[in-house]
């Protein structure tokens, strides 16, 4: 696999705060000019290249009629949260590893950088996001058997493949915090140099980390920090909890080997910002949404 340095993961998908807001905000705006032009917010799509054509504009009278109100950017949000923990429900219940959840997740949170869900229907995409995750992994699942799984038409996931595939650049390759966990408990362990139970902490560490990134991957820190900084945070998280190693001294020791673009302490305030979002996030339910 290719490093993660050198990887489009890192060039165009890692962003600025103030950039997810401007471009939240463009995809609203557009979609709010559609329904008024149209009459319709939903885009026609070739299921074959992935082109995207308008409806014919509505007449006046029909637009002036029109009882619909568009999203605003926040219950534009609590959608995409809401169809991103349908991801990790889909996942979970045809059991596909972590690596398949982040890819999917990641799919759909940059593919609704470009679109509003008033343009395309999350749980069409999610759907679609969860399939090509499955394909790029090599976790084979036909989308027969992803349809009749969830009992949905599997038609709609291959009649959006083109344009979710178009969307996202073709930038397939996701970098996921579950395989950063795996190494740095691998360091760790070297790091410890200790037996008689040290094992079991640090795989109890492991699993308690990898549970904090499920969460982390609902909130807007996939799009923001690298892989990396997302599992150190979890690691970071987790052994408040279970005091496996002293922390601050494996971060130096990590920091002493490794280059990085900024100092410790100011990595430790980014660590904390990641757990802050994780912290304050929301579980949705169907009837807040």
């Amino acid at each position: 696999m290719s490093d993660f340095q050198t990887s489009t993961h890192r060039e165009r998908w890692i962003f600025q705060p103030q950039d997810l807001i401007d471009k939240w905000t463009g995809v609203n705006r557009r979609s709010a000019e559609t329904l008024a032009q149209y009459g319709t917010m939903r885009l026609k799509v070739d299921p074959v290249d992935g082109s995207i054509s308008n409806p014919e504009p509505a007449p006046d009278h029909v637009v002036r009629s029109l009882s619909v109100k568009p999203l605003s950017c926040e219950e534009e949000q609590m959608m995409r949260r809401f169809y991103e923990q349908k991801i990790q429900e889909v996942c979970k219940a045809f059991k596909f590893p972590h690596k398949i959840h982040a890819t999917a997740i990641i799919y759909f949170k940059r593919f609704y950088l470009q679109w509003s869900v008033m343009e395309h229907h999350p749980k069409h995409i999610m759907l679609t996001c969860v399939y090509s995750s499955c394909k790029v992994e090599e976790n084979h699942v036909s989308a027969e058997e992803l349809g009749k799984g969830i009992n949905q038409d599997h038609q709609i996931i291959l009649n959006n493949e083109m344009i979710v595939l178009k969307s996202l650049d073709f930038d397939l390759i996701v970098y996921a915090p579950y395989r950063s966990i795996e190494g740095f408990i691998d360091d760790m362990d070297d790091f410890c140099r200790a037996g008689n139970g040290a094992h079991q902490r640090l795989k109890d560490l492991n699993q308690t980390a990898n549970s904090h990134v499920d969460r982390m991957m609902l909130t807007d820190a996939p799009l923001l920090y690298t892989p990396g900084q997302l599992a150190l945070a979890a690691l970071y998280k987790s052994n408040d909890a279970l005091k496996v190693l002293d922390f601050d001294r494996y971060l130096e020791s990590v920091f002493s080997r490794q280059r990085f673009d900024c100092p410790v302490e100011q990595f430790v305030q980014i660590m904390n910002t990641i757990n802050y979002l994780v912290r304050t996030f929301t579980w949705l339910g169907t009837d807040t949404v």
